[in-house]
């Protein structure tokens, strides 16, 4: 009993009913095929990688084999080192001039996403080491909060921002600062490097996807 006189026969019929579902935004494509869809859009020179996961973020990172530098290596039997706690042991004073010297250059990582604060969460990180770019599908763009928070977020970092149509093309929204001359090559950097360097061999090894 509520206490309330006519209150108990309506309240026990009541159900409550569950809120309006909004449909899931869709990507137009795989992460990895918008990834490279993004690069061409930001003329990045370099190969764009498999998406992987690296500190919780999930990124397509894009590198630019050294050449001379891989030939070396190739020489002289230094294959990718991926194992993160021997990379960081190469910052070490002791071992100046006897690590491999690091045979690619991250140009910077780009982030797939549905919604704008995930695609920056994921990109912001790795401005530390190259340029960094999220791709956003149109119905994510063409919207007040894209317009009024996600670009003058986007531009403070300078992070660019790419938007997939529904067709699977990618064009640029927001271009990124591309200063990134000073970018920093510690320890961790190497660690990453490697990772894109092994992902590279491990794309020319297994040849083209179908």
């Amino acid at each position: 009993m509520s206490g309330i006189p006519g209150r108990t026969a309506i309240t026990e019929t009541l159900k409550a009913l569950p809120a309006q579902l909004t449909p899931p935004v869709e990507l137009p494509g795989t992460p990895d095929e918008l990834a490279a869809g993004a690069a061409a859009a930001l003329g990045w020179a370099g190969t764009v990688l498999p998406e992987v996961v690296l500190f919780g973020r999930r990124v397509c990172l894009v590198a630019d084999l050294l050449p001379d530098v891989h030939a070396e290596r190739i020489c002289l039997g230094q294959e990718p080192v991926t194992d993160k706690a021997s990379v960081s042991t190469w910052a070490w004073p002791e071992l100046a001039g006897r690590v491999p010297e690091p045979a690619v250059r991250i140009v910077g990582a780009i982030a797939v996403a549905r919604h704008w604060r995930t695609g920056l969460a994921n990109a912001v990180p790795f401005l530390r080491y190259g340029d960094a770019a999220v791709v956003l599908p149109t119905s994510a763009v063409l919207t007040h909060d894209y317009l009024v928070n996600c670009l003058p977020r986007a531009r403070a970092y300078g992070v660019a921002v790419t938007s997939a149509e529904p067709d699977g093309a990618v064009q640029l929204d927001l271009p990124g600062r591309g200063d990134r001359a000073g970018a920093e090559t510690d320890s961790t950097y190497r660690w990453v490097s490697e990772l894109a360097y092994d992902q590279i061999l491990d794309s020319a090894a297994n040849g083209p996807r179908a």
